[in-house]
């Protein structure tokens, strides 16, 4: 059933990519393929100021990404133990930052975007790579990117434990155009 409903949304990905308007980071180097698809979209949530000093607020122009959930999902899906699945998404991630501050950093609308901005129930380790958390207001929002993780977690591990979806709650996370520009522009391995 599990493999039915992974080739259904790999089918229907094209799909959606379309419709959320979602744009890929096409790059020169042919080896990396970024996890990331992307749009600029105004920021709807509560104020929040960054360490930085950065101040995100409502309809400040943010570049939101999106993991590309369904290419993880079939990338692991050979992989039984849940911390090589958990270090493939962090490397996924790490890997792809250096194109996401290119993209950034090329982009027309640079001077208006204020930071990057993406919604995951798996923040764990993105401290480490400079993203800052954010609790998601809105409790019927939270409620709906909640189930989202529900269904994705089912497709690329065990039907997730209680304890497990508990200390998974969705959030925002946010790192700064700048901070990402200082960690990560430049950076680009070309290996």
């Amino acid at each position: 059933m599990r493999q039915y409903i992974v080739g259904l949304w790999t089918l229907f990905d094209p799909i959606y990519h379309r419709m959320a308007r979602l744009r890929y980071i096409k790059t020169s180097n042919t080896n990396i393929n970024n996890i990331f698809r992307v749009r600029i979209t105004d920021y709807k949530g509560a104020m929040v100021i960054l360490k930085d000093g950065t101040r995100i607020q409502k309809h400040d122009k943010v570049l939101k990404i999106h993991l590309h959930n369904i290419r993880l999902i079939n990338e692991m899906r050979k992989m039984d133990n849940e911390i090589h699945k958990a270090m493939h998404i962090y490397r996924s991630v790490r890997e792809s930052l250096p194109e996401l501050a290119d993209y950034i950093h090329q982009h027309q609308q640079n001077s208006k975007i204020a930071g990057v901005m993406g919604i995951t129930a798996i923040h764990k380790g993105c401290h480490r790579l400079g993203f800052e958390t954010a609790t998601i207001a809105n409790p019927f929002y939270r409620s709906m990117k909640f189930l989202s993780f529900i269904a994705i977690s089912t497709l690329c591990m065990r039907p997730p434990s209680l304890g497990y979806l508990k200390n998974h709650q969705p959030n925002y996370i946010f790192i700064s155009k700048e901070q990402l520009q200082i960690r990560y522009l430049n950076k680009i391995d070309t290996n």
